[in-house]
């Protein structure tokens, strides 16, 4: 068995390593420059539109459910520990510069994140019971003017996606909701996962419309939640946060140590930051499209910039909190804390217990959306390789009993299985990506000159 984990180890440190990390940034860095930095251009106007009353109707144009469930839905999934604990693990490992590098990647992924959510919309189908798919595996299939490789990679796609659900969105999750029940309030982890298996049976029979109604209070609810904790820990903090954010930007770029023994060489904050940034938001993975596709809309242009907030919302607004309140409170370099106990150490300083307890309950609240936001990901791909809606119902239930097993057992081979499977959800997108990039420069071009009229006729109005 430990050879078995060492090997397992082995390749998915090369899996997760420079070589699909370059492919992925490089990815996005592509399709920004491809499409004229229009994601980026357009950014604001996207977060508009995402808040607004126009993102919450389902009466315009065809779908399941809201652009704006939609996108909570897909937030659902990646907004996770990985903001709470990837931080953690990057600032420690890669010192404070590797926020940057998060930064970085989450700049170019948020054209990743518009090109795969977009063309999920532009390529997907209908089921036998009226609802929408779409995601990596249909565009794949669908787009690909190669169909015999389209339609292998779309295989591939939804494999690893089925095997990431369980594992990444189940397992890990689950077994992180157990650890930080039981650490901080003594619950028993066995109790912990009856709880969690009613709860989650409860939510995904009802489907995608279920599953929606759920992440759209429970996402910006979390999220707010642990913001505004993480800025009163910033705030408190404030003396140390000028330092802080010196070595942030210093370190990103500067080979040398940080105060308190920090190392903080370039390299391994790019590494890291990069790493852990792509973890967290999954620009590039593919996941978010499959949820993005059952969204109402009258464009796929249109929903794909919805869909590109994630990011933001994910890394530059989420991880950022995170990194601040770490940088703040000069825990940095002198503890042995790793992971969420660094984040829980750094909420101490300025909250004393009640810090440990917001970062606790931000742990359950993020991993719980993760379990239902995944269940949705792995259900839609276990559909498209066995056709039948029939197999979604007994997914839902064994997924559901299977939460119990996470959370009352660690298994780090199953783990490790997943891990390597959702790094290889990438290379199957990526390439759809890169194959359909003339498609997705041409429907974002057009679709400029239609912003551009909605634009002028809003001008109108208001000197109206």
């Amino acid at each position: 068995m430990e050879k078995l984990q060492s090997v397992l180890n082995s390749i998915s440190n090369f899996v997760w390593g420079p070589v699909m990390l370059a492919f992925l940034v490089g990815t996005g860095i592509f399709l920004t420059i491809r499409l004229d930095f229009l994601p980026w251009r357009n950014l604001g106007r996207s977060l508009k539109t995402l808040f607004s009353k126009e993102s919450r109707r389902t009466d315009n144009g065809e779908g399941d459910i809201s652009p704006f469930s939609a996108l909570m839905t897909a937030l659902a999934a990646t907004v996770g520990t990985g903001n709470i604990v990837g931080v953690a693990t990057a600032m420690a490992a890669g010192g404070p510069g590797a926020l940057v590098w998060m930064w970085i990647s989450a700049a170019f992924g948020i054209s990743t994140k518009y090109a795969e959510c977009t063309l999920a919309l532009k390529y997907r189908t209908v089921n036998e019971k009226g609802e929408m798919c779409g995601g990596p595996m249909y565009t794949l299939k669908n787009g690909l003017k190669n169909k015999k490789l389209g339609g292998f990679l779309a295989v591939m796609f939804a494999v690893f996606t089925v095997i990431a659900s369980f594992g990444i969105g189940n397992f890990t999750q689950a077994n992180s909701i157990a650890s930080a029940v039981n650490s901080t309030f003594f619950v028993s982890p066995k109790l912990v996962g009856v709880i969690l298996v009613v709860l989650i049976i409860l939510i995904v029979l009802g489907g995608i419309k279920s599953i929606s109604k759920v992440s759209t209070f429970l996402v910006p609810a979390m999220a707010v939640f642990y913001i505004v904790s993480g800025l009163v820990v910033v705030a408190i903090n404030y003396k140390n946060l000028p330092e802080g954010i010196s070595q942030i930007f210093t370190l990103a770029f500067t080979p040398r140590a940080a105060a308190g023994g920090v190392a903080g060489t370039v390299l391994s904050s790019m590494r890291y930051g990069i790493a852990r940034g792509v973890f967290s938001n999954e620009a590039g993975l593919g996941s978010a499209a499959i949820s993005a596709a059952s969204a109402t809309s009258d464009h796929h242009v249109r929903q794909g910039y919805i869909n590109m907030c994630g990011t933001f919302i994910d890394t530059i607004v989420v991880c950022t909190i995170t990194g601040l309140a770490i940088a703040s409170s000069g825990v940095l370099g002198k503890t042995d804390a790793q992971g969420a106990q660094l984040t829980i150490v750094a909420f101490e300083t300025a909250l004393g217990k009640a810090g440990g307890i917001f970062v606790t309950i931000g742990i359950i609240l993020f991993a719980f959306s993760t379990i239902l936001g995944w269940e949705y990901t792995g259900e839609k791909a276990l559909e498209f390789i066995f056709k039948k809606p029939v197999f979604s119902y007994i997914y839902r239930i064994v997924f559901a009993l299977l939460t119990y097993v996470g959370a009352t057992v660690s298994l780090d081979i199953v783990w490790s299985f997943s891990d390597i499977a959702n790094g290889l959800m990438a290379v199957p997108n990526l390439i759809s990506l890169l194959a359909l990039s003339s498609v997705l420069a041409k429907d974002t071009k057009d679709f400029q000159k239609v912003l551009k009229k909605e634009k002028e006729n809003e001008k109108l109005l208001k000197m109206k």
